[in-house]
């Protein structure tokens, strides 16, 4: 019987406790639980075996038993102590308040982080299932948290005072804040008219066109732009003094510093990842420079390496640097902010897309280059023949090579070009000669003697002709009507090719000429009528002996023919 009237005693202590926010009463085991202040809520002990947890004047929870190695006081405690940041820092649109379910009990979360937990001896306190229990404590937790805060005659006075003395540190603001800019646009005013009138730059492509002083058009901007950032700051600050605007504020808030957060937190994360990564980029740098001076030394003379031609080392530089970046690049990706977002990977590919579709003769040119390089069909300031281009090698990049040809023209051949064509290189042993060639025709009647002895006696007046190895003639052809000489000249000056090959053509004229030769081309035929030869004229009137040398050119020997005086009545 003693323990039924308990049992009712206490139920009814239960439903007095979770219907009122300040009082709880019981017979001979109770005492009287209140809590005037909500923002410094305690828990406080209720018979001998409840205590109540109050949270902003509200009760969330009576527990019975402890927890752990936690008695039933501590326990309200710990939850009280836990709760009390919430108190005035909860935000609706950005906290959430929520359960977590685990084996035989559940977790009350404020954001990611956890308050206390309600297992079934909470429950059996109200005699209902675990769950049920779970969700009533959680709903009073959410309107603890969203509860308009009350206040007195005195509070309300306080907090009105609070409001006008920050508009008015407002107003003194705005009026420090123009006061001080108006100063200031007078000085810019005068920098404009001595500087930016001078010194045309990008700003005025970004202003408006009526604008005439551009310092000024930017003082303003920046007046406007402090003046928005403190209303956006301040004014939620101003009505954070009044309870029916604490959500508004809070709200408001909540738009400016999720990204401030979002950013700073990010930031925060992102440290150790940044760390890595400067790491990697000082380890980099410091490979690449070691390689770069290694590449001077070589270049230079001071460090031979065997079978390493000097000219590679500043091409192998380049690759090796620019493999070196991209290892560190990979190294780097996985760390960056967003690298394993769906969008970031997104954009690399189309990234990556565009690079391999675009890019197809670029990539060809670069390997090319490479080739090139190593291949070592020429150098900087050869004379080469590229298909039928002639001139000096003025530049080579890993895309395109420039060549600057007799006739002082700049050309630019892509490499693949290059590599896929003929070259011909007329500087590529300094220490050689070249051989510059050049044929004539001549005919039938001529001894081949004659004609051999013509082209190296020409040969022997070029002045840049090397005498070893000596010129020499081939005949490279019997044709119909005429034979092909071939004269070869030795030289070792490459650059000079037409000037010894327009020395050579004159000297072969000038003498076949003096020795009365037609120099026959494959085109042309000559029907003899009794009119002069194509040869200039040697004979002048009154010059004696002219036939007798020319018999000697012809045919070698020395013979005499004597040649009558023409008469005057029948000319020359």
């Amino acid at each position: 019987m003693n323990q039924l009237l308990y049992y009712l005693k206490f139920k009814v202590a239960v439903l007095l406790l979770l219907n009122t926010s300040f009082f709880l009463g019981a017979q001979n085991d109770s005492i009287l639980v209140s809590n005037q202040d909500f923002t410094n809520t305690q828990s406080k002990i209720v018979g001998d075996d409840f205590v109540p947890v109050i949270f902003r004047s509200d009760t969330l929870i009576v527990l019975k038993k402890g927890l752990g190695n936690l008695g039933v006081n501590e326990r309200a405690v710990k939850i009280t102590e836990k709760l009390k940041p919430f108190s005035k820092g909860y935000k609706v649109s950005q906290d959430s308040v929520y359960l977590v379910r685990k084996e035989g009990y559940y977790e009350v979360m404020i954001n990611q982080k956890k308050v206390f937990v309600i297992t079934q001896k909470d429950a059996d306190v109200e005699k209902i299932p675990l769950a049920m229990f779970a969700g009533v404590v959680i709903e009073r937790l959410e309107d603890s948290l969203v509860k308009v805060e009350v206040l007195t005659p005195k509070e309300w006075a306080q907090r009105i005072g609070y409001f006008s003395f920050s508009f008015i540190a407002l107003l003194i603001f705005i009026k420090l804040l123009n006061w001080s800019f108006r100063r200031l646009d007078k000085r810019l005013s005068k920098i404009e008219k001595k500087f930016l009138r001078k010194n045309r730059n990008l700003l005025k492509y970004f202003i408006p066109k009526d604008t005439v002083n551009i310092f000024v058009f930017l003082s303003k901007v920046v007046r406007v732009g402090i003046l928005v950032l403190v209303l956006m700051v301040y004014a939620p600050f101003m009505f954070s003094f009044f309870p029916w605007a604490e959500r508004i504020v809070n709200l408001f808030y909540g738009y400016i510093s999720s990204p401030v957060e979002y950013v700073f937190y990010g930031f925060v994360d992102f440290i150790p990842s940044l760390f890595f990564i400067i790491i990697i980029i000082i380890i980099s740098r410091y490979i690449v420079r070691v390689g770069k001076d290694i590449a001077d030394d070589v270049e230079e003379d001071k460090f031979k390496l065997p079978n390493f031609h000097k000219d590679w080392a500043k091409p192998t530089v380049k690759i090796f640097s620019i493999l070196v970046y991209a290892i560190s690049l990979v190294m780097i990706f996985p760390h960056l902010p967003g690298s394993g977002s769906s969008a970031f990977q997104g954009v690399s590919i189309f990234i990556g897309a565009i690079i391999s579709f675009g890019s197809t003769s670029a990539i060809a040119n670069i390997i090319a280059g490479i080739v090139i390089t190593y291949m070592r069909p020429f150098q900087l300031g050869d004379r080469v023949k590229i298909d039928d281009m002639v001139g000096d090698i003025i530049d080579k990049t890993i895309l395109v090579t420039h060549l600057r040809t007799l006739k002082n023209e700049d050309i630019t051949i892509p490499n693949a070009n290059i590599l896929t064509g003929n070259i011909i290189n007329y500087s590529h042993d300094k220490e050689q000669s070249i051989l510059l060639y050049t044929t004539i025709t001549l005919g039938y009647d001529l001894p081949w003697q004659t004609a051999e002895k013509l082209l190296l006696k020409a040969a022997s007046n070029v002045k840049l002709a090397l005498k070893d190895p000596a010129p020499f003639v081939l005949q490279t052809s019997l044709d119909d009507y005429y034979v092909s000489y071939e004269l070869n000249i030795s030289i070792n000056k490459p650059k000079k090719m037409p000037l010894i090959y327009s020395e050579i053509h004159k000297n072969i004229l000038d003498v076949f000429n003096e020795a009365g030769v037609e120099i026959l081309s494959p085109a042309y035929m000559s029907a003899r009528d009794g009119s002069v030869t194509t040869v200039p004229s040697l004979i002048k009137k009154g010059e004696k002996g002219v036939l007798e040398k020319l018999t000697d050119h012809l045919t070698g020997r020395n013979q005499k023919i004597t040649i009558s005086k023409p008469d005057k009545s029948e000319g020359e």
